[in-house]
């Protein structure tokens, strides 16, 4: 097993970290570690927004729901869906994009680039003994977000990255065993086999909660997905997205 793959299964979000920006190069880094990503036909459609404004970070850390970590890193990145500058391509080209950057395709184009270029960043500052945690918090309230650092339309801020140097030293979470996962050649969706892997896999997440709490906290995976998905949350998703001009079609 080779370094870059001991990294990446090593890894933990950190929640905590010490009072140490990054420098200059280590963001830079980073950055550039995120340009690397795959990204369809070129189309390079994200944006990376640096946040070091303190009062800045002190609205985003409200708006995510007062995590602290949110204002308190060594850099926050807000990754962004971005078709702007592919609609200024078209005026300055004198083409017709508007039906293209409105399709759902080129919103999950979108998307999908926003997500690898993160995880190479992700990856990148794990391999620098920097701690990370992705931040889904923003989007309790994207139009806050895009008023705080001045987002246009055909731009969708995503989710935050806080990255620094840690503070803590977590537990790695169990994740789903590869034959959960992984299908070959076809999806086995037959829900008695699931239902029995669902059940094994409970079993390991419940015993992980019960020795990191010192059984304290009793719960199953299965548990939370319930809780999560049986409430309705950031509904207003949908009319957001369709205000920045993404409509989906």
């Amino acid at each position: 097993m080779n370094t870059t793959i001991e990294t990446i299964l090593s890894h933990k979000s950190v929640r905590k970290f010490k009072d140490e920006k990054l420098t200059r190069e280590q963001v830079e880094t980073l950055i550039r570690s995120a340009q690397a990503a795959s990204t369809s036909s070129m189309i390079q459609a994200y944006t990376i927004i640096g946040v070091t404004d303190p009062g800045k970070k002190a609205e985003l850390a409200a708006i995510a729901g007062n995590q602290s970590y949110v204002e308190k890193n060594g850099h926050f990145f807000v990754f962004c869906a971005d078709l702007y500058r592919h609609e200024v391509i078209g005026e300055k080209e004198e083409a017709n994009v508007a039906h293209s950057l409105e399709s759902t395709e080129k919103f999950m184009v979108a998307l999908i680039d926003a997500a690898l270029a993160a995880q190479n960043a992700s990856v990148a500052a794990e391999s620098m003994g920097l701690g990370i945690c992705y931040i889904g918090g923003i989007r309790n309230d994207l139009g806050a977000v895009s008023e705080v650092l001045d987002i246009p339309e055909r731009v969708i801020p995503l989710f935050g990255l806080a990255v620094g140097v840690p503070d803590e030293d977590n537990d790695l979470k169990p994740r789903r065993p590869l034959s959960h996962v992984y299908h070959e050649n076809t999806y086995r969706s037959d829900k008695e086999t699931v239902a029995k892997e669902l059940e094994e896999y409970d079993e390991t997440v419940a015993s992980y909660y019960h020795e990191r709490t010192n059984g304290q906290r009793v719960d199953t995976w299965s548990a939370q997905m319930a809780r999560m998905l049986s409430g309705k949350k950031r509904m207003y998703m949908k009319e957001f997205v369709e205000k920045k001009k993404f409509d989906l079609k």
